[in-house]
């Protein structure tokens, strides 16, 4: 019996290929499946190439930090697993010019480091402040270092000077351009002072008491990368481990850390976009491909087949047609991402790393997935034709499919969705948006219908209105399918030019190119007025002032607390440091209370940062009390607030919500942008050489780049997917060119005119889609709304003017997407239309 289906299957598939009747359906998949495996196959390399170049900022795949040097079972592991590593070592200390240069000095931050160090990533450097950089060959020689150009410009020296760091001095010979694991630490922020691991002893700066940094980096094989941060994470929660720390992407950068989830959050939706095209591509084609095969079906109903042979011979060539056109789509799309890359080339200063397989098989997944869904329940109506549909035509119609079978379809296309998503809040979103839209749709599109059949009266409305209701009301449950196929794929569209503009922008602004680039800290009090009386003079307006006070955490409810409360390393490095602490009236405008309420002037009130409320377990109502120089002082927690730590602005863990906090001692810090005037912030540390002056530029020029990069390769997914929308919106359109044009060769011979079909046919079409943009405009809104503040975790207001823009655009692209396709009705010959409906 098997065989017998397999070849009545097989030969359904060759006639139906040479007859041309599969190919709606093999172009449908094939660009669903196109669609898809391009943004993931370039997704794929995109994101690869992400987290080879974020851990650029790491200075390998993994970082082991400590106190003092790494212990040996660290390397001893590294060079079992066939890695490499290296290792470097920081602290502040002060750097010094020669007498005879004026004998300035300045804090800087002094880095050893090893050969071979970067293992990710490369330093650039110049041979003047305003010279070409270019990749470095090694590191620094003997008796040289390399610094950043602020500290020539601090200290009054010349390329070729000596710089004197403890008992030694050593030869200026680079500048620093790019210095990819700099961080965003104190340390990253004082001017950088890189020499040679092995002329560090000669400076006499390591002491016994000496607080130095040491930073570990492991690089090579991505599995045993894996492996090895395992091990690591094991060896540091030991609990004889004391003072060391395992780095990774996703732990150890948290200013890039946001960026990078956001780009990756960004292309899944694209490619969530995709496969929900996909869906109202394949369904269209699917339906088209039972409506021609229902006299087919009957006949075989005629010739004695059983509707269980029946079901699986379509089924059999319906799988045949879905693989060969997931492998065509998967093709296609591999070619495809190429065009990306190439269109990438002069954005991405490196080679992208090459693609996994993951998308070919989300590729085929998702071809069979869409088939299953939404072909499988066309294909089991063609099983069930009555046999007397070979005389009477108007039996056996395509009827609305078991609830059982769309839920089945549904679910696993769900899952899938769920999948590519790779985010339970994105994916979650977009597949539980995707099924309401799609019931807001139906419900408002049958009640659209209904409002329309009563309130165009037939003795005082146009002829042509008339006869277009007439069209729309005659079949309400297909009308309803096409609007609502219609609203989809607008709602996809509406959804992707709202990402592309206000989204992409906002998320853009959240890292600005005028982004602030200098932090001034230790202002004195007596300092205040003077020091912001020379920013305005340099034409600086926009500054972020806020006290700043160093206060350590040392009890939560009236108990002590210490590291030993803890079991997270980042936990006990918390609760053994100082905080940060400042105090303003005013919530700063770049933090977001998501707990509680910010009462301005509440001097027993305090407001935590989330992300330290959770890793310290504290909650609204809890007291803390902390010592301040001294000083100690108890409140009650009165709000939480999200901080966006990848905004470039003055952010603090605790704040008081008052205006003075008295017998504290507090000092001043300043946030601004600089202005490029040479010179400038060497006279402002002469003015006041108290102050230690954080130079930015290089931080924020690596946040901007990588932002530039990934909004650029999605800013080109978005064009590939925009247009696959549009053939979907022309499928949905020319989806019912037979029906139309039968009813219209009816009309045509009772004595209508082709000028008034053609009104009707663009009346019908334009309140079609006007009606489906419409509600696809208001239902992006929503879900875009939602995807913001859930997903990519920033503040979006939609514009009022979005729902009114849509339906002309959804009116516009239907008159279009008719007019190409269905141009050709008016101008089919009444007798062969006739003729073809009565075989």
């Amino acid at each position: 019996m098997g065989h017998k289906i397999f070849g009545i299957g097989w030969r359904n598939l060759v006639r139906d290929w040479r007859a041309g009747e599969l190919r709606l359906l093999l172009v449908a998949v094939a660009l669903a499946v196109a669609a898809l495996t391009s943004v993931s196959f370039f997704s794929d390399r995109l994101q690869a190439g992400l987290q080879r170049d974020a851990s650029q900022l790491l200075g390998g795949d993994v970082v082991i930090v400590s106190d003092n040097p790494t212990p040996a079972a660290f390397s001893q592991k590294v060079e079992q697993l066939g890695l490499q590593g290296v290792a470097t070592v920081s602290f502040p200390t002060m750097g010094r010019a020669a007498d005879a240069d004026g004998g300035e000095t300045r804090l800087v931050g002094l880095k050893a480091v090893q050969d071979g160090y970067p293992l990710r990533g490369r330093v650039r450097v110049a041979q003047a402040v305003d010279g070409a950089d270019a990749t470095a060959e090694g590191i620094p020689a003997q008796g040289e270092v390399w610094v950043d150009a602020s500290l020539l410009e601090a200290l009054g020296l010349r390329m070729g000077a000596s710089l004197w760091l403890g008992d030694q001095a050593f030869r200026i010979g680079r500048i620093i351009t790019i210095e990819p694991d700099r961080g965003a630490g104190f340390l990253g922020f004082a001017p950088r002072v890189m020499m040679r691991w092995s002329d560090l002893q000669a400076t006499g700066l390591v002491q016994p008491a000496s607080r130095l940094v040491y930073r570990y980096a492991v690089a090579g094989a991505p599995e045993a990368s894996a492996q090895f941060l395992q091990w690591a994470e094991q060896q540091v929660a030991a609990p004889d481990s004391h003072g060391v720390r395992v780095e990774s992407l996703q732990s150890g950068r948290p200013e890039m850390e946001q960026t990078l989830n956001r780009a990756q959050k960004f292309l899944n939706l694209v490619a969530l976009l995709a496969a929900l095209l996909s869906a109202v591509a394949v369904a269209l084609a699917a339906r088209t491909f039972a409506n021609a095969h229902l006299g087919s079906a009957a006949l075989m109903r005629v010739l004695g087949l059983s509707q269980r042979d029946i079901a699986g011979a379509y089924l059999v060539e319906f799988l045949a047609v879905g693989l060969a056109a997931s492998l065509i789509g998967v093709a296609l799309g591999f070619a495809m991402h190429y065009l990306f890359i190439g269109l990438m080339a002069g954005l991405l200063a490196v080679e992208l790393p090459a693609a996994s397989a993951w998308p070919i098989g989300i590729g085929l997944g998702m071809g069979m997935t869409l088939l299953l869904a939404f072909g499988l329940p066309p294909v089991l109506q063609l099983a069930r034709v009555p046999p007397l549909r070979v005389l009477r035509r108007e039996l056996g119609a395509m009827r609305p499919a078991s609830a059982s079978v769309l839920l089945v379809g549904m679910a696993g296309f769900a899952a899938l969705l769920m999948l590519v998503s790779g985010d339970w809040a994105l994916g979650g979103i977009a597949v539980g948006g995707f099924a309401a839209a799609v019931l807001v749709f139906a419900l408002l599109s049958a009640a659209a219908i209904a409002v329309l059949r009563r309130g165009v009266h037939e003795a005082t409305a146009p002829q042509w209105l008339v006869l277009a209701t007439r069209q729309v009301a005659a079949r309400p449950a297909f009308a309803v399918v096409q609007i609502s196929s219609l609203a989809v794929g607008l709602m996809a569209l509406v959804l992707l030019v709202l990402l592309r503009t206000d989204l992409i922008q906002t998320w853009r602004q959240t890292t600005p190119p005028d982004a602030m680039n200098r932090f001034v800290i230790n202002i004195m009090p007596d300092q205040s007025d003077a020091f912001r009386a020379a920013l305005e003079r340099a034409g600086i307006s926009k500054v972020d002032w806020y006290p700043m006070i160093r206060g350590r955490l040392i009890q939560i409810n009236g108990k002590a607390v210490g590291p030993q409360d803890y079991t997270e390393d980042r936990a006990k490095r918390l609760v053994d440091r100082e905080f940060n602490i400042s105090n303003s009236t005013e919530l700063q405008e770049h933090n977001q209370v998501v707990q509680g309420r910010w009462v301005a002037g509440d001097a027993q009130g305090i407001s935590v940062e989330e992300g330290i409320a959770k890793t310290l377990g504290l909650q609204l109502g809890d007291r803390l009390l902390f010592d301040m120089g001294g000083v100690q002082r108890e409140s009650t927690i009165t709000s939480l607030r999200k901080v966006d730590w990848g905004s470039m602005r003055a952010n603090f863990f605790v704040m008081y919500p008052v205006g003075h906090l008295d017998d504290v001692a507090v000092t001043y810090l300043a946030a601004y942008r600089a202005p490029d005037v040479a010179g400038f912030d060497n006279a402002l540390v002469r003015e006041f050489p108290n102050i230690t002056n954080v130079d930015l530029r290089a931080t924020v020029a690596q946040l901007q780049r990588v932002l530039d990069q990934v909004i650029r390769a999605v800013e080109f997914l978005f064009g590939f997917t925009l247009a696959a929308g549009l053939v979907v919106l022309f499928a949905a359109i020319t989806a019912t060119r037979e029906e139309r044009a039968r009813e219209f060769a009816i009309m045509r011979a009772v004595g209508a005119r082709a000028q008034l079909l053609r009104q009707v046919q663009r009346a019908e079409l334009a309140g079609v889609g006007l009606l489906a943009g419409v509600l696809a405009s208001v239902v992006a809104v929503a879900i875009g709304w939602a995807l913001a503040r859930y997903v990519f975790d920033f503040a979006w207001t939609p514009r009022w003017w979005v729902p009114l823009a849509g339906g002309a655009c959804g009116a516009v692209l239907a008159l279009m997407a008719g007019w190409w396709g269905l141009r050709e009705v008016l101008r089919r010959p009444v007798v062969v239309t006739l003729r073809e409906a009565s075989e």
